[in-house]
């Protein structure tokens, strides 16, 4: 969990000047971080779809551990994307969907995604191109 700029006031929140990423000392970079996580973009295409249960985004996702997939659904709770709703049932039920921050998010990641898809073959082509010639070297 990021708490790089946790030192600022709610008070002062609203007075940040505008946000810039290559600035080290902006608070953008936290949430550049948060993105870039190995795991957010799949967590967020995955609830885009719409609520769901711990175990059933786990299996969605892939091979992600319990532990990963529970730190990286607490940041992304944190940083106001996702919401937890705990059922009253025993066992307790848990439901995880994205708040509205979180669905604006969705345009981006699902897009890179998408990328990712259309693009993995030339990007598999060039990987092996480069260590073919940097075996050579």
């Amino acid at each position: 969990m990021d708490t790089t700029f946790n030192h600022i006031p709610r008070s002062k929140i609203a007075k940040l000047r505008a946000g810039d990423v290559y600035d080290v000392t902006c608070p953008s970079r936290s949430v550049i971080k948060m993105l870039a996580d190995k795991w957010t973009m799949l967590v967020v295409e995955s609830l885009s779809s719409g609520p769901i249960r711990f175990g059933e985004l786990r299996r969605q996702v892939g091979d992600v551990t319990q532990k990963m997939l529970t730190q990286t659904l607490r940041s992304l709770e944190r940083d106001g994307l996702v919401l937890r709703v705990v059922y009253p049932s025993s066992p307790p039920s848990v439901e995880y969907s994205l708040t509205p921050l979180g669905v604006s998010i969705t345009a981006i990641t699902g897009q890179m995604c998408r990328w990712a898809e259309d693009n993995m073959k030339p990007v598999l082509v060039a990987r092996l191109d480069y260590d073919t010639r940097v075996a050579r070297e």
